[in-house]
């Protein structure tokens, strides 16, 4: 609890006690000495609020919750009513403690969970000592030392040691992850074992850790249609209320006295003042901005970066899902499957092909290195020739290879052999002779084919894959993982296109939303209703392009994120129904002279907390 919290709590105590005990001392013939007496605890608990009223007149922003409290607790104070004027001014304090409390939770759980901000790095100095620099301090390419349970303060390589890094508070995954030399690590991760030291890749402005803090700080900046309508709503509601009041006060007693009646003034104007309290509009506007805040908060904690209230709108009515293959529902590691109608031994295909391939930096020919496994002897291939969207032909060991698809075969006058499988097929020849061929796929992610059944569950009425790869790639991935439907061959202004056909055949409250690794795809991202990049956290273009950022590569997390998102929204309208509900009501009742201070205290401060309980369910994300 902040200091500003235990000072209101304290006066709210004290006005309490106070209050109570004068309510029940026998003062009946005593008003001026009850009317002070009750001034001490009303000033106790209000004076503060009070001052915001009186700092918004002299501002001419009068119309808020601050003035309709002072209005009606002063109008009940003069009426006579100190034991509900204080109650009044009492309760409201009552339920700005507990949203406060509320909305520090809230901040709470995203900072314990975005706690990834690193304090400082570790640079070895020359005499071998370690020296701690601050972060922003440190330049690309400079050797970071990280020690067992010290944060991962900036992007880099692993260059000497290993180690296992905890990467829960960027991912949501509790599961550790292993690191050796070569390998690639992101700010924010936690090292839990040995100590290792990393060159650094980015700034640390430019890092992951930094870059995901910015993301969810500025989040709350980008306000939904609903939180967009609760502004103009109570800038108009505030007002109308108020006159409203005014005119329940002023005109049935003025016209009761043209009538040749009793006007009743202080009836009708304890039924304006109880009708003000009502009208309270704190419900709304505090319980809405709270139950996003909520929800970006609990969608953070799952690895699920979600850029602002008016995306979590956006995603909650997501009904096609539209993929990228590589490294969305593939892994983007192509490694040879499959070594078919070789002619030797599978070994001394993999060799030769990789020998022939040696001096290109193609994924095939990194894939066709790895798969050898051992250290290619250079010396060994001549008079290498590249053909453009074929191949390469070498000689190797003095024999005349040629490695590539079905045109270079064609090319240097062999049959090939066709090739069922799914994936890029390396036919390779030797000396004019068919060798055999080399299947290279990409990995399917293990959890794609329950990423598209849980996009069913959620509702998402239709998925497609495009992609750049071929129709038989294309068509055995997408009967693999249950997609209802894909276009391969594809350029990234194919994909656009074929996006934009597809926005325009959607309902009036149907949404598209488009997956992607955030590089290669940033036009389509930022086309789509809603662009999501998947494990993507080192890449500017995803962040920059997408509108939801997940902090891992788990196609699952995209039916979270939309369920994450309807629940969200579903409470937001649940709290606007229930408060405005509830308050037309009880202003009916109070305008008819029904409704007595208590039910205006309930219609004001207890819907607030109600709205405020509900909406902290935002939080509660784990189990969507």
């Amino acid at each position: 609890m902040t200091k500003k919290q235990k000072n209101l709590l304290i006066r709210v105590i004290a006005a309490g006690v106070l209050m109570a005990v004068f309510s029940f001392l026998p003062l009946d013939d005593y008003p001026i000495v009850r009317f002070l007496l009750f001034l001490i605890p009303y000033l106790t608990v209000g004076y503060d609020i009070l001052r915001k009223a009186f700092k918004g007149i002299r501002n001419k922003q009068v119309f808020d919750e601050h003035f309709l409290m002072a209005v009606a607790t002063i109008g009940a104070m003069a009426l006579g009513e100190y034991t509900e004027g204080v109650a009044v001014m009492w309760f409201y304090q009552i339920g700005e403690l507990f949203q406060s409390y509320a909305v520090g939770k809230s901040r709470r759980s995203i900072s314990e969970l975005m706690d990834i901000r690193p304090d400082y790095a570790n640079i070895e100095t020359e005499d071998g000592k370690i020296e701690k620099v601050d972060p922003d301090d440190v330049e690309v390419g400079t050797i970071i030392v990280v020690q067992p349970g010290e944060k991962v303060p900036i992007d880099g390589i692993v260059r000497e040691g290993k180690t296992t890094l905890n990467t829960a508070a960027l991912t949501g995954e509790s599961i550790p992850q292993d690191v050796v030399e070569g390998d690639e690590v992101i700010s924010g991760c936690i090292n839990m074992s040995g100590v290792i030291r990393v060159e650094t890749t980015r700034e640390f402005d430019e890092s992951t850790a930094s870059k995901i803090l910015d993301l969810v700080e500025n989040a709350s900046s980008r306000k939904s249609r609903s939180e967009q309508f609760i502004t103009k709503f109570a800038r108009i509601y505030t007002p109308a209320v108020c006159y409203s009041a005014l005119a329940l006060a002023l005109l049935p007693p003025v016209i009761r006295l043209i009538m040749g009646m009793s006007p009743m003034w202080g009836n009708w104007v304890y039924r304006a003042l109880t009708f003000l309290v009502i009208s309270c509009p704190c419900a709304i506007v505090v319980s809405i901005p709270l139950s996003f805040f909520g929800g970006i908060g609990g969608a953070s904690s799952q690895g699920i970066l979600i850029k602002g209230s008016n995306y979590m709108e956006t995603l909650s009515q997501v009904r096609t899902v539209a993929f990228d293959k590589t490294g969305t529902i593939t892994k983007g590691n192509f490694n040879v499957t499959g070594v078919h109608h070789s002619t030797m031994i599978n070994d001394t295909l993999l060799e030769i092909a990789a020998l022939a391939e040696s001096h290109s930096s193609h994924p095939i020919s990194r894939s066709l290195k790895l798969a050898h496994g051992k250290e290619l002897d250079l010396g060994r291939v001549e008079d290498v020739q590249e053909i453009s969207g074929s191949g390469v032909i070498a000689v190797v060991d003095g024999h005349n290879v040629a490695a590539g698809n079905l045109n270079m075969m064609r090319h240097v006058g062999v049959t090939g052999r066709e090739c069922r499988s799914a994936g890029t097929i390396v036919h390779v020849a030797v000396d004019g002779k068919y060798a055999g061929h080399i299947v290279i796929s990409d990995e399917m992610k293990d959890t794609s084919e329950e990423a598209m059944r849980a996009l069913k569950s959620a509702g998402v009425k239709k998925t497609v894959m495009l992609t750049g790869d071929k129709e038989s790639v294309a068509k055995a991935v997408a009967e693999m993982v249950g997609i209802d439907e894909y276009h391969a061959g594809l350029l990234p202004a194919d994909k656009v296109r074929i996006v934009e056909e597809m926005l325009q055949e959607e309902g009036e409250k149907e949404k598209l939303a488009f997956v992607g690794d955030g590089i290669n795809d940033a036009p389509v991202l930022s086309r789509a209703d809603i662009g999501i990049a998947m494990g993507a956290l080192g890449s500017d273009a995803a962040i920059e392009a997408a509108d939801v950022v997940l902090m891992d590569d788990d196609p699952r997390k995209i039916a979270k994120a939309i369920k994450i998102a309807r629940k969200c929204i579903r409470i937001v309208y649940e709290n606007i129904y229930f408060a405005i509900g509830v308050k037309l009501i009880c202003l009916l009742l109070g305008a008819l002279g029904i409704a007595n201070m208590w039910l205006a205290i309930f219609a004001d401060v207890g819907v607030m907390v109600l709205c405020v309980l509900n909406a902290i369910r935002c939080l509660a994300v784990k189990r969507v």
